[in-house]
């Protein structure tokens, strides 16, 4: 007999991949959509006029870093959305009252924000294709970046969904912070490029060791340490899962 709690987690993750497939054209087409054309205007006008950045060319460069963009958004709205929309409707009452433990709620909440940004990440990258050449360097350190990314950005939204009271709540976040940061993330630039002050000021961003230990498993080329990077990113994860379970343990925003 299967375990309760893996069926409570299963039941949840099942319920989000049919929702993100049944509403495909809200999640999947905005941002392939989006890349598409940063693809043309920044790779195929702007780039073309770009010198090679490490030996490559400025679309493959931008490449990586646009995916990454992707995920970050992507793995951010869906948990900042469909938790606030479950508190919304009362239907985080009934999964709070059952048996299982938080961390179950939680790991079936950020399930769903790691396949979403998952999928919309392949989409872009295959439409990529379309436009550049892609190189692969190391497949586990991508996919590594890549996960750890869209845990911590899960996580991020579901602080913003357990705070949030409104609608415009949950918006403030993604356009105040994370727009500003992920444009300031390297994506379109290499922070060598800067001068002192402003690349001293990039690292303090947590956005570019994401972006570079992305960059790095496609091309090989990084502006920070790849070992930093993925310290900053399991650091920032492990954070904000203490916070969440802290918040879930006290009914934060959860409990009337």
């Amino acid at each position: 007999m299967r375990s309760p709690i893996l069926i409570g987690y299963w039941t949840m993750v099942r319920k989000d991949l049919v929702r993100l497939f049944r509403i495909w054209s809200q999640t999947f087409l905005p941002p392939v959509v989006t890349m598409s054309l940063y693809f043309v205007i920044f790779g195929g006008f702007i780039g073309s006029q770009v010198a090679e950045i490490s030996g490559f060319s400025y679309m493959q460069f931008i490449v990586p870093g646009l995916v990454m963009m992707t995920l970050i958004t992507s793995a951010y709205m869906q948990t900042v959305s469909t938790f606030y929309f479950a508190k919304w409707l009362h239907v985080i009452d009934e999964v709070l009252v059952s048996p299982m433990p938080d961390w179950v709620v939680i790991a079936g909440y950020v399930t769903g924000g790691i396949m979403r940004a998952f999928i919309v990440g392949i989409l872009v990258l295959i439409v990529s294709l379309l436009f550049t050449h892609i190189v692969i360097f190391n497949a586990f350190v991508i996919f590594a970046a890549a996960f750890l990314t869209s845990l911590l950005f899960s996580l991020a939204g579901l602080i913003n969904a357990i705070y949030a009271k409104s609608m415009d709540a949950i918006s403030i976040v993604p356009n105040f912070v994370l727009t500003p940061l992920t444009y300031l993330g390297g994506i379109f630039y290499s922070i060598d490029l800067l001068p002192p002050f402003f690349r001293t000021l990039s690292l303090f961003n947590p956005i570019l060791y994401m972006v570079n230990a992305f960059r790095y498993g496609f091309l090989g080329v990084s502006d920070v340490s790849l070992w930093v990077s993925f310290a900053v990113m399991g650091g920032l994860s492990i954070a904000l899962l203490i916070v969440v379970m802290i918040l879930f343990k006290r009914g934060v925003g959860l409990k009337t």
